[in-house]
């Protein structure tokens, strides 16, 4: 085990957080939360768990190991930072770059850039490292959030524009009622799928879920009841060289699928996506109904809905475990409730 930090979006309150514990779980490493800041999470963790979070997390923006955690307070940074035996992190023939950031607008007074060229001057006063800011060997990463300074050094960085160039206008067969890569991706981790479980989508839609889910190695079926869909979907997924296991023109109702590993959804509100003349209340109830044959004890469904449904306490009331909430502001008339449940 190892004291590692973790940088998060601020894109959401809560969805960072238990993504990068669904992660964890879904990887299988024990771990131990140390301390939740402003987007940043202090854990106890094999380092080794730096690598599945680099592959399959969405909201996390940094991985890196601890060296300290103090007061954020300049001669407070300084005097433990000098105290902390940089010779054993760095040898002669290692290059190194100090970089500061901010959480939001914590520690104001805290000069960011001088405190990089400080804390640069320390570690050469303790090494016969070298400076080098555009390809170090090394680089030191420190955070600054809830008067918290921790420093340490970066393991991985998660770049967003993976899931920028994934996002629905990008691909050849676009909806207007796509969800986002990013929150596909978060979504489908939110289901804790292992690598080779089959995750099903019965409302594939433009196939956003079955992508997200394919490129952190699980297997996928899709089913839609509207065949130009179905085909919208095969194309985005061939566009990405993905091969599904099946994508089927099938109603949610009577759907032709006997076992899975674990579900992600979002359903049709009937504000751009069809619901065959039924409610999104009912359509919600059918696939949560259906979803209990399909899935085994402590196996996962992720489903959005509007709020205004309260799928968390539909889930509820039709026998899950309801683990956990997060709700994302679209626009005015649509806040969106990503409901994680278990089966039991």
């Amino acid at each position: 085990m190892a004291r590692l930090f973790f940088l998060l979006s601020g894109e959401h309150e809560t969805l960072p957080v238990s993504e990068l514990k669904a992660v964890l779980r879904a990887e299988d490493y024990d771990f131990k939360i140390l301390e939740k800041l402003d987007q940043t999470l202090r854990v106890d963790a094999s380092v080794s768990c730096v690598e599945a979070i680099r592959r399959r997390a969405a909201f996390t923006r940094l991985c890196g190991l601890e060296l300290l955690c103090c007061k954020a307070d300049t001669n407070t940074i300084l005097k433990v930072v000098n105290s902390t035996n940089m010779k054993e992190i760095l040898d002669n023939n290692t290059s190194f770059a100090i970089r500061i950031k901010r959480v939001k607008k914590h520690s104001p007074k805290i000069n960011s850039m001088a405190l990089e060229r400080k804390l640069g001057e320390i570690v050469l006063n303790q090494t016969k490292a070298k400076v080098n800011l555009k390809n170090p060997s090394k680089t030191f990463i420190g955070i600054l959030t809830d008067e918290r300074f921790i420093f340490g050094i970066r393991l991985a960085e998660i770049l967003p524009k993976p899931f920028v160039e994934r996002r629905p206008k990008k691909k050849p067969f676009f909806h207007p009622s796509a969800m986002h890569a990013k929150l596909a991706r978060g979504m489908v981790n939110l289901a804790m799928p292992k690598a080779e479980d089959m995750v099903f989508d019965p409302f594939c839609g433009t196939g956003s879920m079955l992508i997200e889910a394919a490129m952190i190695g699980c297997r996928i079926l899709g089913t839609d009841v509207q065949r130009r869909m179905t085909k919208g979907s095969l194309r985005n997924l061939t566009y990405f060289n993905i091969k599904p296991e099946g994508v089927i023109v099938a109603d949610a109702r009577r759907l032709p699928i006997r076992k899975v590993d674990c579900i992600v959804t979002d359903p049709p509100y009937g504000r751009s996506a069809t619901t065959v003349k039924r409610t999104t209340s009912q359509i919600v109830k059918e696939i949560l109904t259906s979803a209990q044959d399909m899935l085994n004890r402590k196996q996962h469904i992720c489903i959005a809905a509007p709020k205004t449904l309260n799928v968390g306490q539909m889930g509820t009331t039709l026998g899950y475990k309801h683990l956990e909430s997060h709700f994302i502001y679209v626009h005015r008339s649509l806040t969106r409730e990503i409901a994680v449940f278990e089966k039991v």
